[in-house]
């Protein structure tokens, strides 16, 4: 077998701008000489041309010892953590090109709202494994597809998003995803993976290429190769067309647009793409109109060719067909997608979801579940996941793999202090022996770091039903809250349910109540005032005659819904709360109400007041 020399070398690695490429072929060395035809000059040093010789090599022997049996395939890992569900081509094909070649993978993700939340993660999850196994990794941020609005698995066409929105969430998800990066490398080191030279990520944003790309382009390069009938026989078209409002030319042309994204990674060795079930018939669709793209191209033509003669060389003989993969959703019990549009996202942005509530999140995960889970959002090995489930089975009272997974989750997005914070946090407010002096400390904690309320609406409460209404990210954002006593001090306990978060309505919260899913806090034996420990009363009643039995040295009540979610509110005068910037939906309503009340008594001839209802 003759020598790598840097022009194989280069070849062979995915991540040389095609520019340096070019340099290379024509001048073996490291040296780009200066050249009229390409504008942009870098210079590659013989150090950096000697790493991607090592790194050639390691991958050559990495595959030989995958094919001696002697280390588990890559795409065997995945199986057995439960990250496949479909593959574009065929497994054998996968199997070889993961062995063989270092490739490119990405996975997408259309800026819709201000944050991603937990149903994102599960792709994201397989491009972080690829990318601790030293694969070329590329997380897609849609800042362009955002402004059509994927229609799979949709009746209705998405509510358009003003420019501003759609700027301000690609700016905050941008944000999102590099600091994601970031904490995947923290973790995996935590987990004993050591970082290598040659993993590479990047954070691409569609707009970069379409803004660039004419309509001509589009439709000669890809238009012409894509036929109406297999679109219009896709289930997602005929379902709107059927039962739904329609669809739009913008949304029918969804798959060519990410088709479109696809072929310009494609080009630069992105040959995988990872998506979630639903997002099949998009994937496939994409890789058939690649092919036809491939096919035509001359200069991905003469690439190819060059990468095939040194495979021929090493004796390789790998697919160089676009191949993708799905992973399952994430579902509820039912079988309900986890997302916004289902108004059941458990938010990855503390302001959207706290912390704490995001570990009550999966520490409320079903004993079916949670083993699935560990795969599937941890890098623990499967050895430890036995292990742990093991030690579950013993007393899965005590929910010791709920708690792992918590943890390790907590610890993935927001790092390994936070994971502590909110475990820790989690067994002081469960704690049995808990007294109503932790609380009180607590509290005043709270006080000296809360910060103000933001004044975005129109996100639903995760831990509700989709039909309830909409609330404002501080209803969820904590455990510790304030409230102005106009929404507690003379209030049924269902009206204060809704107005901390805890409820999605009064009538629901009146419901919590009826079906014994509401408790009060309140000293164990308050009548003879033996200790300030504390006990959760089921509240049997929503009249504010019982619940102002419960209010602890008239300004802190305690309230819980179900075993895990709880609030500790802070009671403070309408003037603090109004100073502070902070609300909430009663809130808004209250002053409305109140603000109509007053036009009314302005009006001739109109009641006094105190004849009329108090506004609820």
């Amino acid at each position: 077998m003759p020598p790598a020399t840097p022009l194989r070398a280069a070849r062979r690695s995915l991540y040389i701008c095609q520019s340096c490429r070019q340099h290379l072929r024509a001048n073996e060395t490291a040296r780009l000489a200066s050249n009229s035809s390409h504008p942009q000059q870098r210079w590659i040093s013989k150090g950096h041309v000697r790493k991607i010789q090592e790194a050639e090599k390691e991958w050559r022997t990495r595959a030989e010892h995958i094919e001696a049996g002697q280390i588990r395939p890559f795409l065997s890992l995945l199986e057995e953590r439960g990250y496949i569900n479909q593959t574009v081509g065929s497994k054998e094909d996968l199997n070889r090109l993961l062995t063989h070649r270092r490739v490119g993978v990405y996975a997408g993700i259309d800026p819709t709202a201000p944050s991603m939340h937990v149903g994102h993660m599960i792709p994201f999850m397989v491009l972080a494994w690829f990318y601790i196994h030293g694969y070329d990794t590329h997380f897609v941020l849609g800042g362009f597809t955002a402004s059509i609005g994927d229609p799979t698995g949709r009746l209705t066409g998405r509510q358009q998003q003003t420019p501003s929105q759609r700027k301000a969430n690609m700016a905050a998800m941008h944000a999102q995803l590099k600091r994601l990066g970031v904490s995947i490398e923290k973790y995996a080191a935590r987990r004993g993976y050591v970082k290598e030279w040659a993993w590479h990520r990047a954070l691409d944003n569609n707009v970069t290429w379409w803004k660039n790309t004419s309509a001509r382009d589009f439709l000669a390069i890809l238009g012409r190769h894509v036929r109406i009938g297999p679109m219009l026989g896709r289930d997602t078209v005929k379902n709107r067309m059927e039962k739904g409002d329609g669809m739009s030319f913008a949304e029918f042309s969804y798959p060519l647009v990410q088709a479109w994204d696809w072929w310009h990674l494609f080009q630069k060795g992105v040959q995988i793409q990872v998506g979630g079930a639903d997002q099949f018939g998009n994937i496939l669709a994409g890789a058939e109109a690649i092919k036809q793209m491939a096919k035509e191209s001359h200069e991905y033509q003469q690439a190819l060719r060059q990468t095939q003669l040194i495979d021929e060389e090493n004796g390789v003989n790998v697919t160089p067909d676009p191949m993708g993969l799905t992973v399952p959703l994430l579902t509820t019990a039912s079988g309900e997608k986890f997302g916004k549009s289902a108004g059941n996202a458990v938010w990855l942005d503390p302001e959207m979801t706290s912390i704490f509530d995001l570990y009550q999140f999966f520490l409320r995960t079903a004993d079916a579940d949670v083993e699935k889970y560990l795969k599937l959002f941890t890098f623990l090995p499967l050895a430890e996941i036995r292990a742990v489930i093991e030690e579950h089975e013993k007393d899965q009272s005590k929910r010791v793999a709920q708690h792992k997974l918590a943890k390790e989750f907590v610890e993935l997005i927001y790092g390994h202090e936070a994971a502590d914070t909110a475990e820790a946090e989690h067994r002081q407010l469960f704690n049995k022996k808990l007294s109503l002096s932790d609380i009180t400390a607590s509290l005043a904690e709270a006080r000296s770091t809360q910060p103000a309320a933001a004044d975005s609406p129109s996100f639903i409460n995760p831990s509700l039903n989709k039909h309830a209404q909409p609330l404002r990210r501080e209803d969820n954002a904590a455990v510790h809250v304030k409230l102005p006593k106009s929404l507690v001090i003379g209030k049924p306990l269902s009206h204060v349910l809704w107005a901390v978060g805890l409820a999605g309505s009064r009538t629901e919260g009146q419901r919590l109540i009826n079906a014994g899913g509401a408790y009060i806090g309140a000293n164990a034996d308050a009548k003879s005032g033996m200790d300030d420990a504390l006990s959760f009363t089921p509240a049997k009643t929503a009249a504010w005659e019982e619940l102002s039995k419960f209010i602890i040295d008239e300004k802190i009540l305690i309230l819980r819904v179900g075993k895990w979610r709880l609030k500790i509110i802070d009671i403070v005068p309408d003037e603090e709360y109004e100073a502070a910037g902070l609300t909430c939906q009663a809130w808004e309503s209250l002053k409305e109400a109140q603000a109509r009340e007053q036009e009314q008594q302005q009006q001739p001839g109109a009641e006094p007041a105190g004849q009329k209802a108090q506004a609820s």
